[in-house]
């Protein structure tokens, strides 16, 4: 195990089970509630955008806690801290439930339950990278991966379920279930002093504000959040310059390992999440396929990730990260040009094509998890690994958003390949293409050297002596 657990007496390799167990349910409550909004909408007389509510809080305490609780970790117990998000998740479960009758405490119980359910992947990826060596932390990561897969496959089916033989608000009391777990987890989980540093609440205000306001002008394209996003953009980076000890530290995005992970991640999850968005939508109207017919066309890529990703953790601690992600990325740019010349011949060719891409997602999710963790430092580690969980939860959106509004927009209604014929199909095919070379040029970024490599490859080529590159070793 790595240096920090060297004083734990306890093995911290027992929590796994338990850390598959947190992240079931916490992701599982993501996609809980999605099929029943239209029995929510009926009974409390909602538009589709004031249901879309009880997703978009969520999300916006779930994104800005991860980063919190992430912060929050490199001052307190990871033990402490996961029993209070847990706390609080709970305890929000069972007031949504009580208070199902009133949609305004519905929606402010889901945004109690995103705070509180945000500690459970900050904190798990955070005890991850600080008790396991590098060596094991793919294989484990790959877990999380089948096991994110696998709830967001199963999150609409419990959630359909419970719905029409219960009750929709009988899906609040689901994450009761995770209290199981918390004797386990202190039981695994060293106890940990507590480290000196504070908590900037005003930085961590602002934080909110600006993912709130980004998140509400990507659902409801109003530019009032546009304008609020912009001068909370400029108020937030004022303050974590000017605090002493800032909620998130401008040094962290100095690091250019870190800073890369994360702009590359946004892109190609962002990617990946327009493209789940859009295929149903295009099956539809192009091959006139039923709800049921769609799903059993995503069925098998599903189910892939669920597989895949603990064999993407097992080749990244043997063969590197880098590797991994080149293979992920080959896979997803080949699923969306297979769809972009051939959505139109059949639905199984998108069924294969929707394979690649799901199996590509897993190599690429796995190992980038992994790539990221290895280039912050102990001290970072919480709220760095957090800022990744917000990136990962704002790209939805993002991804979303943009295949919404180009679908819209008529922009890409015209002819490009020869294979598209058919007119219905072209901003499908279109999109597609859009979305292979963004893909691309997030690989060209992620895989581009650094300054210190190029300025050493440099040296090499004019017959000087390279300088020395920390990060692989000096000697004196």
């Amino acid at each position: 195990m790595s240096e920090g657990s060297g004083r734990a007496a306890r093995d911290p390799r027992k929590i796994v089970p338990w850390i598959a167990y947190l992240i079931f349910f916490a992701v599982l409550n993501e996609t809980v509630f999605n099929v029943s909004t239209p029995k929510i909408a009926a009974q409390f007389a909602l538009t589709p955008s004031g249901v879309s509510w009880m997703m978009t809080v969520f999300m916006v305490f779930f994104g800005i806690g991860s980063v919190v609780f992430g912060k929050l970790s490199d001052i307190f117990s990871l033990r402490g801290l996961i029993a209070t998000g847990v706390g609080i998740y709970v305890a929000a479960s069972v007031l949504g439930f009580a208070l199902r009758s009133s949609y305004l405490a519905v929606v402010a119980a889901r945004a109690i339950q995103g705070i509180g359910g945000s500690a459970i992947p900050a904190l798990v990826f955070v005890a991850i990278a600080r008790y396991f060596e590098v060596s094991d932390r793919g294989r484990i990561f790959g877990l999380i991966t089948s096991i994110v897969s696998l709830a967001i496959g199963f999150g609409p089916v419990i959630g359909g379920f419970v719905s029409s033989a219960l009750h929709w608000s009988y899906l609040f009391l689901i994450p009761s279930l995770i209290l199981i777990s918390l004797p386990f987890i202190f039981r695994a989980l060293p106890p940990e002093p507590r480290r000196k540093s504070g908590v900037d609440m005003l930085g961590a205000g602002l934080a909110t504000l600006l993912l709130g306001s980004l998140v509400a002008y990507l659902n409801f394209n109003a530019f009032a959040y546009l304008g609020a996003f912009a001068v909370l953009s400029v108020l937030f980076v004022a303050r974590i310059r000017a605090a002493a000890d800032p909620f998130i530290k401008p040094a962290l995005f100095a690091n250019a390992g870190f800073r890369k992970g994360l702009v590359v991640t946004l892109c190609l999850f962002a990617i990946v999440i327009g493209v789940v968005f859009l295929v149903p939508l295009m099956l539809s109207r192009i091959h006139g396929l039923t709800t049921g017919q769609i799903g059993l066309i995503l069925f098998p890529g599903a189910i892939s990730s669920v597989i895949f990703g603990p064999i993407s953790g097992r080749i990244a601690d043997k063969r590197g990260s880098g590797l991994v992600i080149g293979a992920g990325l080959s896979l997803l740019v080949a699923g969306m040009v297979a769809m972009a010349f051939l959505l139109s011949l059949s639905p199984l060719v998108v069924a294969f094509a929707m394979l690649l891409v799901y199996v590509g997602f897993a190599l690429f999710q796995t190992a980038m998890v992994n790539a990221v963790s290895q280039t912050l430092p102990p001290e970072e580690m919480g709220v760095g690994m957090g800022l990744f969980n917000l990136v990962g939860i704002l790209s939805g959106a993002i991804g979303t958003a943009i295949v919404g509004k180009l679908l819209g927009s008529g922009l890409l209604d015209f002819s490009l390949l020869p294979f598209a014929s058919a007119p219905k199909s072209f901003v499908y095919s279109n999109l597609m293409i859009a979305f292979s070379l963004l893909a691309v040029l997030g690989g060209a970024v992620y895989f581009r050297p650094g300054k210190p490599a190029r300025e050493a490859a440099r040296l090499e080529r004019e017959g000087a002596e390279p300088p020395c590159i920390e990060l692989s070793g000096c000697e004196g």
